[in-house]
């Protein structure tokens, strides 16, 4: 095993929109919920930086080298990549809805 220095997260601007509206819709019932959700995926995609590859390829994404990683947590699946310098997060959407097609 190939150990890489730390990378830094980033978010892009679909991921950050997405989280947004979740916390919203989760506001509506409770805040107290809608912010233990949004902390725990955020604290899950900072742990990103130490050890990228410890979930599984994103076998939705066509043509995969393994530089696309997906997981969830609370029934949102975070979907990343992996790149030389940094890790991004690509989206996050519920496992409800019909995946997008990458």
């Amino acid at each position: 095993m190939v150990r890489h220095k730390n990378r830094v997260v980033i978010w892009s601007d679909v991921a950050k929109e997405q989280l947004k509206e979740i916390y919203k819709y989760i506001k509506k019932d409770s805040e107290k919920a809608a912010k233990q959700v949004k902390n725990k995926i955020l604290s899950s995609t900072k742990i990103l930086s130490a050890g990228e590859e410890i979930y599984k390829a994103d076998e939705l994404k066509l043509n995969n080298s393994g530089a696309y990683r997906a997981y969830i947590i609370f029934s949102y699946r975070i979907t990343y990549k992996i790149s030389q310098n940094f890790i991004e997060i690509l989206r996050v959407r519920h496992t409800s809805r019909e995946p997008l097609e990458h």
